[in-house]
């Protein structure tokens, strides 16, 4: 005979509607009481039946995922495992499941969030980025649908819950790193131009130099895809230039990475020739050789504020709007030297 919720009500002395309350998590019930209850369950092997309990509250228990590219992307570039790992957390400590997008393209990636929508299969959605002109934003907002931003929103931010580092600042910040060690005619790897992330770390770069009173010179502002064959194109066109960078801010470990092998076949080295600073402070910067430099943004918090603030949002529609900033610290490693 099947064990149902009254069964554990009986054993947990506790009414049948404060069981399913401790199964929905609800922050109401006292974590002595939820503690007794789920003992009970344990006792007595229950296991929720949550389709039935989806069905009962028209919710899925699932947050859709949208990515800023192709899953091809998403399978090279360890920020967004590390970004998943983060959202997974926060969506498991809630009970819910997450579901990825999974276009090549961005046409299809759009139709394919308009399915979930539509076909009622997730009941809110974590945008993975933050784009200058998106139809999934505006899309979701026009039907006024849950979602929650990883980046700046750049239109409507007042609007938009988003968690996103404050990266016009930790750009400048590098930036004067590496004016500190002496160093003028500095570099940058910017990523995909409609990407807000590259908007605001370009910003701040510029901010820098102006401050500093040195002239920008475009010649030495690349952008290119967050890959490590990103880094390798941008750093190939940088050294063929009449007076080449002594130094670099390049807006990706990845894009480091393919600039860093690149730089040991043309018999550069790192730092003596040339310094490099990168961002996100993954696992390879530690790695690479030598070390980089890196501006770590806790990819991992990212996610999971993301998730945590959407269920909230779900599950009350009239939560506040937020813009939830995660903070960031520079690593240093061996990747840059003063200026010789």
């Amino acid at each position: 005979m099947a064990i149902t919720i009254k069964d554990v009500a009986r054993l947990a002395d506790v009414a049948p509607s404060t069981v399913s309350r401790v199964i929905a998590n609800n922050p109401r019930i006292s974590e002595k009481t939820k503690k007794k209850v789920r003992e009970a369950m344990t006792e007595l092997g229950y296991h929720p039946n949550f389709i039935a309990r989806s069905l009962a509250n028209q919710s899925t228990q699932v947050l859709g995922l949208v990515m800023p590219g192709s899953t091809s992307t998403f399978s090279q570039n360890p920020f967004f495992p590390t970004v998943l790992r983060g959202l997974s957390e926060g969506a498991h400590k809630e009970q819910y499941a997450l579901q990825m997008s999974t276009g090549q393209t961005e046409e299809e990636i759009y139709e394919g969030i308009v399915q979930m929508v539509q076909g009622g299969r997730v009941d809110g959605i974590v945008l993975l980025y933050s784009r200058v002109e998106d139809r999934v934003m505006n899309y979701l907002r026009e039907r006024d649908f849950p979602f929650v931003m990883i980046g700046k929103p750049y239109k409507y931010a007042e609007e938009i819950t988003h968690v996103d580092n404050d990266n016009f600042r930790a750009t400048k910040e590098v930036t004067e790193h590496l004016l500190n060690l002496g160093h003028t005619c500095i570099g940058f790897i910017g990523g995909d131009l409609n990407l807000v992330v590259t908007v605001e770390r370009l910003l701040g770069y510029e901010k820098a130099l102006g401050e500093a009173g040195l002239e920008l010179h475009d010649d030495y502002i690349i952008h290119e895809e967050f890959l490590r064959e990103g880094g390798r194109e941008a750093i190939n066109e940088l050294m063929q230039l009449e007076e080449p960078p002594t130094a670099l801010v390049v807006a990706d470990d990845l894009m480091a990475l393919g600039v860093l092998n690149t730089l040991d076949e043309m018999g550069i080295t790192v730092p003596d020739d040339i310094s490099i600073v990168s961002f996100n402070n993954v696992l390879l910067a530690e790695m690479s050789r030598p070390p980089l430099t890196s501006v770590d943004i806790n990819i991992f918090k990212l996610g999971n504020e993301a998730a945590k603030n959407l269920i909230q949002k779900i599950k009350d529609p009239l939560e506040p709007v937020k813009r939830i900033i995660v903070p960031h610290c520079i690593v240093e490693r061996q990747s840059c030297t003063r200026k010789r």
